[in-house]
């Protein structure tokens, strides 16, 4: 479950991001638009899931795999985007 949300995150940051620069949109507004483009919003999923479908469900433990993938590479794209500034 991990693996494809890892991906899935970096590509569709690294396209807002270098779309961004093609567009020569300043850093300011070029890496918060990539994070919010890469971002889940698994916060969301997980209360949603719960409410639907109860915590014993698959559709629960996937938020909840979600958030604990999404945290670290946010983080590290965070780093990445303050490490490029333009």
């Amino acid at each position: 479950m991990a693996v494809p949300l890892i991906i899935q995150t970096y590509f569709i940051f690294f396209a807002t991001w270098f779309a961004g620069k093609r567009l020569k949109l300043s850093h300011q507004v070029c890496a918060p638009a990539a994070m919010i483009g890469a971002s889940n919003f698994f916060e969301l999923s997980v209360a949603v899931a719960i409410g639907l479908f109860g915590l014993d469900s698959p559709a629960a433990l996937v938020c909840v795999v979600g958030v604990l993938v999404e945290v670290p590479v946010m983080l590290s794209l965070v780093n990445y985007a303050n490490r490029k500034r333009y």
